[in-house]
Order: C-alpha cells, then structure tokens, then sequence
C-alpha cells in the first residue's frame, strides 16, 4: 500500500509547540520556518541552525563554506518592464501584475541559497527549505523514504535532540 496520497494516511502530525494539526509533516516543517508558530521563535534560519547542529555528517544539510542567513531583496518601481506591462523578477524572469505581488515573491526561500539535500545519494536535489526536503521525501519520487516513515521521523526529531541519520 503506498502512502504518497496524505489521505490515506490517518495520523497527521502536531505542532510540537502549539498542537497545531497538519496532515503532514512538510505542514508542521513549513509552519516553523515561516515563523507562524505562536509559541516557537522559529523561522528558516533559526530551524536550518537546529538540523545543522544535529546534522554533522551532512545526511540532509549542504556542507556550506559559508552561510549568513537569509538574504532580503525589495523591489521597486524600476522593476515594472513596459514591454509585458508587468513587474519582473530580475532573479528568474517571472512576471508580477502587482509590485506587492513580486516583492512577496522576493520574500519567499525562491531565491535563498539551497540548504538541504535529498539523503538518497543517488537523488541530486537540493533544497531552499526543509519543508521542501520533507515534501520531496513524502511523495515517496526517489523511493527512499516511505511517506509514514517520513512522519514518524519529523515527530522524532522535534522530540529528541538525536542526530540525523538514516
């Protein structure tokens, strides 16, 4: 039985710090790191420190030179291109009707450096946030981890101070 459908799969996971209930844990992963826990000072970098720290073999985090956080960028009205009659992201291109609508494309991990990892090393892709990993590994596309496995496994980590292994 394959567990890629989350509707088939009946435990979910909380919030380890509000109770909140996600259907998956790539929903408790994305809660964390955009900062909307009400109780946890978490967000992307404070999160990719924790399984940085817990991560010393590299299972999931890139080994970086160097890092410094998450870089903001901030559109203006220079950025609206004449010939579309749209705001241009100078990063990739897509347009935006709405300078509102690409400076919230600019907040997003888009454009952040790729922190993470697939730990199937014969799977290349990498990841601007864990949520992204967790999501990769939940839809079972490389066949490393089964979806239940990957819900057991986030629960684990934010109920022990283990180290990442698989």
């Amino acid at each position: 039985m394959s567990y890629s459908g989350v509707s088939t799969y009946q435990k979910g996971v909380s919030c380890p710090f509000c109770k909140a209930y996600y259907q998956a844990a790539s929903g408790v992963v994305h809660h964390l790191e955009r900062g909307c826990c009400p109780n946890a000072p978490l967000d992307r970098d404070t999160l990719y420190q924790e399984v940085r720290r817990r991560d010393p073999n590299g299972f999931v985090c890139n080994k970086l030179l160097e890092w410094h956080g998450t870089v903001s960028y901030h559109a203006t009205s220079v950025a609206f291109n004449s010939r579309y009659g749209q705001y241009e992201c100078y990063f990739c291109g897509d347009l935006f009707r709405q300078l509102s609508s690409l400076n919230q494309h600019l907040a997003s991990p888009r454009h952040q450096q790729e922190l993470y990892h697939c730990p199937n090393r014969k799977c290349l892709k990498e990841f601007t946030t864990l949520a992204g990993m967790v999501n990769h590994l939940e839809s079972e596309s490389c066949r490393f981890l089964r979806f239940g496995a990957v819900q057991n496994g986030i629960r684990g980590f934010f109920s022990s101070d283990r180290l990442i292994a698989f």
